[in-house]
């Protein structure tokens, strides 16, 4: 009796862990619990968590409101010119924010702002979480939505406190419509790269893995020239394609995987120096090779992500489902952008769960495979992303042992998450639906999952749109 009673508790916690995940109302409730715990550690956390959305952000704003100097018009600007439109936006719902009692104490200064940068933050994702739960209708698709719950947290406050937090849940959106509306799609992922570039990385893996890929690339292309058309007639001239120079021009940051052995180099005292950069606003690192390397980063990244793409040409020459390669593809791209960027910020974890979020999805549909691993590692790049930023970021700085070592650990479990998506890639060409167990217990039932009848009349629709090579 002594011995089933712990087997028996074990059951029913078990069955109250199904029954709460099973739960849409759980999920919303947890997501927003997670999105107002981050938010207040942004707002009172140690560390300097804001960052650029407190000390960069107003001030551009008041350039353009105060000063009539638009950035990326009248100058050049580090970001896409569309960045500007959220900035602007949680400029002009201040007043709204101010109005609610939970944030009178944030009305001084910037952190009004703040405040509603948050705000503003939560509803789009909020948009996007229920445009991925279809508002609570598909319970197949919980399993991403408690995974972005845990990932929001394991993160921590970067997630939501930079530009690239405005372009995750457009990101996630138009990932959704790729299985339906693959030019919907394009549209969404290319205005959200005209915001930070990494959601193009999305609309290339579209390019590869969709038959219908002249049109996605030929829309793709009309809403880039009409967002630099718009800028054009403003007399940006070429201040509108300025991010791309502000960006090659500097030099390695601190975190950027390729910056660890100067990071080590400067713990040993051999002359490395770590400095602070007046002109992009960020720390970067100096001494023996660092200016050589800087050089030569962005050129390597752009001709492994070539090959990357190169390797999903491959796949789907060899008769890989689209919507199969789309997740792994993208992954790989994304991996490959940050484990050789010179540049390396903290918020650069938030573009790999959008591919994590598209995976699941497409796994519980019995249209890809499994994405488990992959969802493994990227939460695990989360929590030590976390460990090193906001609270240790000054250790980080003052090259302590332990910060080190947790920094070199994050940087090679990125090249890692970039080899499982390489290899995943390669091997999705293998894979068919019918690889994947169909499930039929009552759990998996209630949790919504489809059918093999109901799989295979879904299955013509997408493939369709994303099918096999011929």
């Amino acid at each position: 009796m002594t011995r089933r009673a712990p087997s028996a508790a074990l059951r029913s916690i078990a069955s109250g862990v199904r029954l709460v995940g099973s739960s849409p109302l759980a999920a919303w409730c947890a997501f927003i619990v997670v999105h107002l715990v981050v938010g207040l550690l942004n707002l009172y956390g140690e560390g300097y968590p804001l960052g650029d959305v407190t000390s960069v952000y107003p001030f551009w704003v008041d350039q353009a409101l105060v000063a009539d100097y638009w950035v990326g018009v009248d100058g050049p600007w580090v970001y896409p010119i569309v960045a500007i439109v959220p900035m602007l936006a949680a400029h002009l719902t201040a007043p709204i924010a101010a109005s609610i009692p939970a944030l009178a104490p944030l009305s001084i200064g910037s952190g009004l702002y703040a405040g509603s940068w948050l705000g503003m933050i939560l509803l789009l994702d909020l948009a996007a979480f229920g445009a991925l739960t279809e508002w609570g209708r598909r319970r197949d698709r919980l399993a991403a939505a408690w995974w972005w719950t845990a990932f929001v947290l394991a993160l921590g406050p970067i997630a939501l406190g930079r530009i690239d937090s405005v372009t995750v849940p457009i990101a996630v959106v138009g990932a959704l419509f790729i299985i339906t509306r693959p030019v919907l799609a394009a549209v969404l992922l290319t205005i959200a790269a005209w915001i930070k570039v990494w959601p193009g990385a999305l609309v290339m893996a579209m390019v590869v893995a969709c038959r219908d890929r002249t049109r996605i690339a030929l829309w793709a292309g009309a809403t880039s020239i009409g967002i630099v058309a718009l800028a054009l007639s403003y007399g940006s001239g070429a201040n509108v394609f300025s991010f791309v120079t502000q960006q090659t021009d500097r030099g390695l940051q601190v975190e950027a995987p390729i910056s660890t052995i100067w990071m080590w180099r400067a713990a040993a005292g051999d002359g490395t120096l770590v400095y602070y950069d007046q002109d992009v606003l960020t720390w970067q690192v100096s001494g023996a090779g660092a200016a050589a390397a800087s050089g030569w980063m962005t050129p390597l990244m752009l001709l492994v992500v070539t090959m990357v793409v190169l390797l999903g040409v491959v796949a789907v020459r060899r008769g890989a489902s689209g919507l199969a390669l789309l997740p792994p593809l993208s992954l790989a791209i994304l991996s490959a952008m940050i484990a050789l960027q010179k540049v390396g910020s903290p918020q650069f974890m938030t573009w790999l769960c959008v591919p994590v979020i598209l995976g699941l999805v497409l796994h519980r549909q019995r249209l890809a495979p499994s994405f488990a691993v992959g969802a493994v590692l990227v939460i695990l790049l989360a929590v030590l992303t976390q460990a090193i930023y906001p609270v240790n970021y000054g250790r980080v700085l003052g090259l302590d042992p332990i910060a080190l070592t947790i920094l070199t650990a994050r940087n090679l479990l990125v090249f890692v998450v970039l080899g499982w998506a390489v290899m995943s890639t390669i091997s999705v060409a293998r894979w068919r639906a019918t690889d994947v167990a169909v499930a039929t217990d009552a759990d998996d039932s209630a949790l919504g999952h489809p059918t093999p009848t109901a799989l295979e009349s879904a299955r013509p629709a997408s493939e369709s749109l994303l099918g096999r090579a011929p």
